[in-house]
């Protein structure tokens, strides 16, 4: 006795091809992130198929076939600084853009990077992206078991892609701008000091400072967030406050003028100058109108896409690549 179970079947590619009216090769190509071009009119049809049909792309097939997995993994610290938000909604985006989804993995301590290769816990993706100030180039390399890791925490050594921000112009404008206003003195709210690239944006600040002639009279620690400028603030905004206040996050600058109103009359300094870093989206609104130094994170994150897309491109040596930052300014300053 015969069975018709072609009902039971699931669809091919070659179902999706037949129904579409292309080849099994333009079918696949259609539905694959393959940079061989498909017109726009078939690659609709083979969609309009494949969705009438409800056939699912074999990925595990698809990776046996061009040797990728389609996943990037993004390492950080954690995720809760508003200049987080900003970068990564548009980089996750960017990656998706190119057919690739991203994993988050939090790493916010030597220690965890420890355990993650004690465990021999190793995920199998296209490239990682490094954010987290606890993983250099080297230990990236051995937790992913790929050479492909693009450092962007300025752990990088000469066989890691490096995409970074030049923070010296940005800064250097931005204390250019408070030494015309006839400020003296200064305080600096700083991050993590952990981070490398904290230590060289310290660095470009008091060089800024001694260059144009303000004398440094308080530093205070946070760590990026919101809730350490509105701490900050106690320290800083005394009775013998200092003519400016830089912030090396705009998030902990929002802190610091959410306790100090009062000194921004319409958003304007009556005590000290206000200066935040990141540029985040909400400075352009009404309420936290805050000078900051910023890059174009639309350029940063095209750079980004285009080393994992592209990672012939790289060769040992090869010059980090650098995005220039600029000074904004605003009311606060």
């Amino acid at each position: 006795m015969n069975h018709d179970n072609s009902r039971s079947a699931p669809p091919t590619i070659a179902d999706v091809a037949r129904l579409a009216g292309v080849s099994r090769a333009v079918a696949s190509r259609a539905l694959s992130n393959e940079p061989r071009p498909v017109s726009s009119e078939k690659r609709e049809r083979v969609i309009a198929a494949a969705a009438s049909l409800g056939y699912k792309p074999n990925l595990l097939a698809q990776s046996l076939t061009t040797k990728t997995v389609n996943l990037v993994a993004v390492v950080v610290n954690h995720i809760h600084d508003l200049s987080d938000l900003d970068l990564f909604d548009r980089l996750i985006d960017q990656v998706q853009m190119i057919g690739k989804q991203v994993i988050l993995i939090r790493i916010g301590s030597v220690a965890r990077v420890e355990e993650f290769l004690r465990n021999g816990v190793a995920y199998h993706v296209d490239a990682a992206l490094v954010f987290s100030d606890f993983a250099d180039a080297p230990t990236v390399r051995r937790m992913f078991r790929s050479d492909h890791v693009i450092m962007l925490n300025g752990l990088h050594d000469e066989f890691s892609p490096v995409v970074i921000p030049d923070e010296n112009a940005g800064i250097s404008e931005a204390v250019a701008d408070a030494a015309s206003k006839t400020v003296k003195t200064a305080g600096l709210v700083t991050g993590r000091a952990s981070s490398p690239v904290e230590q060289a944006r310290i660095r470009s600040f008091q060089e800024a400072f001694s260059r144009y002639g303000i004398n440094l009279v308080r530093s205070v620690q946070g760590d990026y967030s919101y809730e350490s400028g509105h701490a900050a603030a106690n320290a800083l905004a005394g009775v013998d406050c200092p003519d400016a206040v830089f912030c090396t996050s705009d998030a902990m600058a929002m802190g610091i003028l959410d306790v100090c109103r009062a000194d921004f009359p319409g958003g304007r300094p009556s005590r000290f100058r206000l200066y935040g870093f990141d540029n985040l989206s909400l400075t352009d609104f009404d309420a936290y109108p805050i000078s900051s130094i910023g890059y174009d994170k639309s350029l940063y994150v095209r750079h980004i896409v285009d080393s994992i897309a592209n990672p012939g491109s790289f060769s040992s040596g090869h010059p980090p690549i650098t995005v220039p930052t600029q000074f904004v300014p605003r009311l606060t300053a």
